[in-house]
C-alpha cells in the first residue's frame, strides 16, 4: 500500500488563515493532535518535508491550534503546495496518519513513567473520538510514556498491531549513532546500531550488533588506532539525554519532530525501512504481551514485520527486565 499521488487544490473563500479549509480533490493526510512544542515541531517538520498535501492540527485550545496553522501557513511560499489547518477530531477523518503527541510533558527530575496516569486518562478520553472518523488510519503514539500508551491504544481501539505503534526508540538510536559518529569519526548514517526496549531508564544498546562497514566497534577502533569504546559513558548519555536537555531548555522537540517525520516518510514511500518502533511484541526473546522497541520493517501498512536480531545474553537479560518494568507501568494503567 503506497499512498501518495498529486493533489489538485480547490480554493475557497477564507476569512483567517489556517484556519478555514481548501477543498481537496487528492493527496496525503495527516492529522496531528496536540500542538505543545513537540507537535508544532512535527507540524512544521512534516510540512518542509513535501510529504503531506493536508495537515490537520487538533488541540483542546483551538486559537493555539489556529496560531500554529497560521504561522506555519506564512511559510506557503517557501515550500511544496500544502493545506494546514486547526480543525476537530471530525477534520481528521481519512487521515493516512495521525500522530498523537497530546499530553503532560516531561519536567526536569521527571521520568517517562512518571507522566503515565496523566497521559492514559487523555488518551482513554481523546482516542475513541479519533476512531470514531478515522477508523482505518495508522495511529502513530509519541506521547510519554510511548510504549505504555501504545500498548493502551492497542487495547481501547482493537485495530491490528501493525496500525498502532509507537516512536519508540527511533530517536535513542539516532542518538547512539550520533556518539559512535562521534567516537569512530564516521558518517552517523554509515553506522549500523541499535536501542531496544523502553524508551526510557532501562531502554538497552545492542552493542553486540553495532557495526561500521560491516565491521563491529572493537575491531574498527583497532584498526583506526582508536581507545577502547567506555560502553557505559555512551549508553549513559544516551540514556540521559532528554533530561540534560530538558534540564537546560524545559523540552526536547527538534529531533523527535524528525523522528515523527521519519517515521511518516517510511510508511509514506512504502519504504520497507527499519526503525525501532514501539509495538506489540509477543514470544520474541521469551517477551509476552508489551509494547516495546525492537528494530521493525514499516511501509505503507504500518509496523509491517518485527525483527528478532540476535543479541547477547546480557543484553536479551536487559531487554526482558525492561519488559518487566513496562508490564508492571502497563498493570498501573489498569491494562
Amino acid at each position: 500500500m503506497l499512498f501518495g499521488g498529486n493533489t489538485i487544490f480547490v480554493l475557497q473563500k477564507k476569512n483567517n488563515r489556517g484556519v478555514n479549509k481548501l477543498e481537496q480533490k487528492k493527496g496525503v493526510k495527516i492529522t496531528i493532535v496536540g500542538t505543545g512544542v513537540v507537535g508544532a515541531s512535527a507540524a512544521f517538520a512534516i510540512m518542509s518535508s513535501g510529504l503531506a498535501s493536508d495537515l490537520v492540527l487538533v488541540d483542546i485550545n483551538k486559537e493555539k491550534a489556529e496560531g500554529e496553522a497560521m504561522d506555519l501557513g506564512d511559510a506557503a511560499a517557501f515550500i511544496k503546495p500544502i493545506n494546514i489547518f486547526a480543525g476537530t477530531y471530525e477534520d481528521g477523518k481519512d487521515s493516512n496518519i495521525i500522530i498523537f503527541t497530546a499530553g503532560a510533558n516531561q519536567k526536569p527530575g521527571e521520568t517517562r513513567l512518571d507522566l503515565l496516569h496523566k497521559n492514559v486518562a487523555i488518551l482513554k478520553e481523546s482516542l475513541p473520538q479519533l476512531l470514531k472518523h478515522s477508523p482505518d488510519s495508522i495511529y502513530l503514539m509519541v506521547s510519554n510514556p510511548v510504549d505504555v500508551l501504545t500498548y493502551v491504544s492497542l487495547k481501547i481501539s482493537g485495530l491490528p498491531t501493525n496500525r498502532v505503534f509507537g516512536s519508540g526508540t527511533v530517536l535513542d538510536t539516532s542518538r547512539f549513532k550520533a556518539e559512535l559518529s562521534e567516537y569512530c569519526g564516521v558518517d552517523p548514517r554509515n553506522i549500523h546500531a541499535y536501542i531496544v526496549g523502553e524508551h526510557g531508564d532501562s531502554e538497552v544498546a545492542l552493542w553486540s550488533t553495532a557495526s561500521v562497514a560491516g565491521m563491529g566497534m572493537e575491531q574498527f577502533s583497532i584498526l583506526k588506532g582508536l581507545e577502547p569504546v567506555d560502553r557505559q559513558e555512551i549508553a549513559k548519555r544516551v540514556r540521559t539525554a532528554a533530561y540534560e536537555i530538558i534540564r537546560r531548555k524545559g523540552a526536547t522537540y527538534y529531533a523527535i519532530a524528525l523522528s515523527i517525520k521519519r517515521i511518516c516518510e517510511a510508511i509514506l514511500r512504502d519504504e520497507n525501512s527499519i526503525l525501532t518502533v514501539s509495538g506489540l511484541v509477543n514470544g520474541i526473546y521469551g517477551i509476552q504481551d508489551v509494547c516495546l522497541s525492537l528494530p521493525c520493517i514499516v511501509n505503507g501498512s504500518g509496523r509491517d514485520k518485527v525483527l528478532a536480531v540476535p543479541m547477547s545474553v546480557e543484553e536479551e537479560d536487559a531487554l526482558r527486565n525492561s519488559a518487566q518494568i513496562l508490564k508492571q507501568a502497563i498493570q498501573q494503567a489498569g491494562f
